[in-house]
């Protein structure tokens, strides 16, 4: 039992993409353990129900080695009874998952924040073919115009103008996060809007094609409520033209089935005093979280190249139907730029990204219910910003803490964690908020916001897409 279990203080060769991997050494431990492909129990001496309780305990960044011990250790360790025996020992992590793009190459770095290793997950199918190319299947390809052009506004530029696209790249696909797995929904590809949706099982650490949306969207928003998967708004492809979608849907991973949910009323723009401004300006989600028990789903009316801010609806799940967003929260939300609205839920707490005026800067604001406020808790978030990239920074929510993820001047993703100067001390520290012009909280200099760097990762010229959180 030992000796098998020193497989998990075995210290591993690094590749370039920091993936943990066996050495020679750890091959040939496998083969002098080979009696556990002749053992009807993974450990001889040991009944499988208590060895699995060992394994439950043995930290997740182990489990790809741990897999080569033999067979049966290979499908223990990928079974999802041992996810489940985790979540009841209350001994799940988190990991943060981010996804880059360099070029045409899409690529997914998963960290285990505790021992700060990085691995890389295998690649999103790449299954797009010239015989394909007419299949509405939903086979698709990532593949980006380039470093220098700003897909966001390229799409942007084109909604609701009667341009053909069929020499529009893919992009545009949403990302979520539910049951444990990582979920990558839809996209544009040239004159269609996709509907399929790929789904990536870290037990199984592969990638497998599920139920694909009702809809063909892209740009749309994902949030999760009820261990359900929510998908609202985006853009969809119609007689030449991208429009903007009202509707929703449901993902129901127990049964991989799609259901549907009312359409966003999007109240606001029924407001309009005649109907030209009705006609010019277009509805837009441009964000959504899910927040106490209810999805909050901030909006926008657009006609490019201008947006203005239109509040937002709320749907609650007992009553199936949306509501007018609080007039603060709705005209408050900070990042007033359609599609870039980022915040996150930490210990019930709803945090918002708010990009300043300085290129190098930004601010968290949280929203305060019993005032319908947004208030500056952390005045100053150093971030390297890139014209370069539509997402210069990404925001996450993970042991109980409010990270950002950007990428510093040597091309490196850095993971920047926000805490109390008390907690960190100023040695730990690389990046100390403060600002004198906006109130935050706490405002005592001994509890000064400061900026812990976690870890940083090599990524050369790649841009951050998107970012998840697992706690498996």
């Amino acid at each position: 039992m030992g000796a098998i279990l020193s497989l998990a203080s075995t210290k591993y060769r690094t590749n370039q993409f920091d993936e943990v991997s066996c050495d020679a050494s750890c091959k040939r431990q496998k083969r002098s353990l080979s009696f556990c492909e002749e053992s009807p129990r993974l450990i001889p001496s040991l009944p499988d129900e208590l060895t699995i309780q060992i394994l439950a305990r043995i930290p997740r960044i182990y489990y790809l080695n741990l897999r080569l011990v033999s067979q049966k250790w290979n499908e223990t360790i990928m079974s999802h009874e041992l996810f489940r025996l985790r979540k009841e020992l209350g001994l799940t992590e988190e990991w943060l998952y981010v996804l880059t793009k360099v070029e045409e190459e899409l690529s997914w770095h998963a960290l285990d924040p505790l021992s700060r290793k990085w691995q890389r997950l295998p690649p999103m199918p790449n299954v797009y073919t010239e015989e394909s190319r007419s299949s509405s299947s939903g086979l698709w390809l990532w593949n980006m115009v380039g470093p220098r052009n700003k897909i966001a506004e390229i799409i942007r530029s084109w909604i609701g103008q009667k341009h053909t696209l069929d020499h529009m790249p893919f992009c545009g696909c949403a990302i979520g996060a539910v049951d444990g797995c990582l979920y990558v929904l839809g996209g544009l590809f040239r004159a269609s809007t996709m509907s399929c949706v790929w789904r990536y099982d870290p037990f199984q650490n592969r990638w497998s094609e599920m139920s694909p949306m009702s809809t063909g969207r892209a740009y749309c928003k994902t949030s999760i409520l009820n261990n359900k998967l929510y998908v609202v708004g985006g853009v969809s492809q119609f007689r030449g033209s991208l429009i903007p979608l009202q509707s929703a849907e449901v993902f129901d991973p127990c049964t991989d089935t799609w259901s549907e949910v009312p359409s966003m009323p999007f109240s606001k723009s029924q407001q309009f005093p005649t109907a030209f401004w009705a006609d010019m300006l277009k509805p837009i989600a441009t964000g959504m979280t899910s927040y106490m028990g209810r999805l909050c789903v901030p909006q926008s009316l657009y006609s490019w190249p201008f947006f203005v801010d239109a509040g937002g609806e709320i749907y609650d799940p007992e009553t199936n139907s949306w509501a007018e967003m609080p007039t603060g929260m709705g005209e408050g939300w900070p990042a007033r730029q359609a599609g870039t609205k980022l915040s996150v839920v930490v210990d019930g707490e709803l945090y918002s990204f708010d990009p300043s005026s300085s290129r190098d800067s930004g601010k968290i604001k949280v929203y305060d219910q019993k005032e319908d406020a947004w208030k500056v808790i952390i005045g100053k978030v150093p971030i390297y910003d890139s014209s370069d990239s539509d997402t210069p920074h990404l925001l996450a929510g993970f042991h109980g803490k409010i990270h950002v993820i950007t990428k510093d001047a040597n091309h490196k993703i850095v993971v920047m964690q926000a805490g109390l100067r008390d907690h960190f001390g100023s040695s730990n520290s690389h990046f100390i908020g403060s600002s004198q012009e906006e109130h935050f909280a706490p405002s005592t200099e001994s509890e000064t916001v400061v900026w812990k760097v976690v870890t940083s990762r090599d990524v050369g010229s790649a841009e951050l897409i998107s970012c998840q959180v697992l706690d498996i």
